[in-house]
């Protein structure tokens, strides 16, 4: 029935599946409801979002989280709060963006792990940030008490329009200074750390990590005891004298 669309009604048609869709939709799925080929949907969906831009459309059809959605357009963002307003378009708190910037920059990441970064109990706002569906659970860390891991979720990747973790902005363009680092690493248990210029810690790669914490190296029993003076008891004396 569908297969046969020319350009222009299949782009018509694309256009009318993704305005009642709530959640990103793959280009492979599409191409199935109109039972064309994946790579030409994939194609005149790129030319249907580089139009909506062009001719200055209400809306934008942007690629987010592994799939295509219909937004409305950033140029139009006061008009839409000003008709309807939800929790969606309320401005989150500092600790609520702070806890999610390390969630989104550590993942997979721990409880514990979020406390030591920010210095304060993260517990309350986590939960806020999960039952809003920006953050979910990631498995368990291999360690002591199985503690659970969080990770950002698909909800958080549409509403920041990104396809994947790896379009966050650089790192390195919001580093802390050194002095700062260090302070993240001793919270985190580290007692050496390579600081670069930017501030960040350097990996055995040579890459850029802000949560990539070096184990404190334990000394030696050898290196404790050659560290102490020998003393030769034959002739260390004693001042019994009273002053």
């Amino acid at each position: 029935m569908f297969g046969n669309l020319d350009e222009g009604r299949l782009s018509a048609a694309l256009e009318a599946l993704l305005f009642v869709t709530d959640e990103p939709v793959d280009a492979a799925k599409l191409a199935a409801m109109v039972e064309v080929d994946p790579a030409r949907v994939e194609d005149e969906l790129a030319c249907l979002a580089e139009r909506f831009e062009r001719e200055g459309r209400g809306l934008s059809l942007l690629r987010v989280a592994g799939g295509w959605r219909l937004y409305t357009h950033p140029d139009f963002k006061d008009l839409l709060e000003k008709y309807v307003l939800s929790w969606d378009t309320r401005r989150m708190s500092e600790a609520a963006l702070e806890v999610l910037a390390v969630v989104a920059y550590g993942q997979p990441i721990t409880r514990a792990q979020i406390a030591s970064v920010r210095g304060v109990s993260s517990d309350s706002t986590l939960n806020t940030l999960i039952d809003r569906g920006l953050v979910r659970e990631a498995g368990t860390l291999d360690a002591p008490g199985n503690p659970t891991l969080y990770a950002t979720s698909r909800s958080f990747l549409e509403r920041f329009g990104l396809d994947s973790p790896k379009d966050l902005p650089d790192l390195a363009d919001f580093a802390p200074d050194a002095e700062t680092v260090r302070l993240i690493k001793e919270r985190l248990g580290a007692t050496q750390v390579e600081v670069s210029s930017h501030g960040l810690v350097k990996d055995e790669h040579g890459g850029l990590s802000l949560f990539d914490v070096e184990e404190p190296r334990q000394p030696s029993l050898e290196s404790l005891f050659g560290a102490v003076e020998k003393v030769d008891f034959d002739k260390l004396t004693f001042n019994t004298d009273d002053e």
